[in-house]
């Protein structure tokens, strides 16, 4: 097959560095055949966020010359930033808020080496504002807050759900079967008691910024 413009890159880098795409594969921890099957056989079509910023790092190259989109990375010198987009949307740490558009209305800017040491695609993040006083005192009225949307299981610490066509902001408990409970950490407020099917969890909050 004939290779791409990123294929070949990452090919010319490995003999610049005279590594092999064996060291390679390992380097962004899978296994020995992966980088390889990816430049011959085309399998995976690209290289995943993670797997690209790592090597980038290690060649000591813009992400882009591995495929990156243009529009989300930016160099300032040396450092590379991503643009998280944030969305005109509130998650209500109080009664509910209903939700409008989606179409980004400006962005927050994060090193990628710090969101990639925290685990983070920024493919999955988006920043939005929170509203009330029930998450306080960890989220406060006007707070932003970073979401990692698209989680495949729940874990500890606090999410952003959709329940009634409204936004909420809340720790989960999942040790009722078949039911979600929806905490606040203002006791002012009584826990929510859904079933599964009523709520949609939208994502994990993993960052938050506000005034102090």
């Amino acid at each position: 097959m004939e290779l791409d413009p990123t294929r070949r890159r990452l090919l010319a880098l490995a003999e610049e560095r005279q590594v092999s795409l064996s060291q390679l594969s390992r380097l962004i921890g899978k296994n020995a055949s992966y980088l390889q099957q990816f430049v011959r056989k085309g399998s995976p079509r690209k290289l995943e966020e993670t797997d690209r910023a790592t090597l980038s790092e290690f060649f000591g190259i813009d992400p882009t010359d591995l495929g990156a989109p243009q529009e989300k990375y930016l160099d300032l010198g040396r450092a590379q930033w991503i643009d998280i987009p944030r969305l005109p949307l509130y998650a209500s740490a109080g009664p509910g808020a209903e939700v409008s558009g989606e179409s980004a209305v400006g962005s927050f800017r994060f090193s990628s080496r710090w969101l990639r040491a925290q685990g983070l695609q920024p493919d999955r993040l988006s920043a939005i504002a929170v509203r009330g006083d029930s998450m306080e005192p960890a989220l406060r009225d006007g707070d932003e807050i970073l979401v990692e949307r698209g989680t495949e299981t729940l874990r500890d610490g606090i999410h952003v759900v959709r329940r009634e066509g409204a936004l909420l902001v809340k720790r989960i408990d999942t040790s009722l079967p078949g039911r979600l409970t929806l905490l606040s950490d203002n006791k002012v407020y009584a826990p929510i008691e859904c079933e599964l099917g009523e709520v949609e969890v939208i994502g994990r909050v993993v960052w938050k910024s506000g005034r102090l």
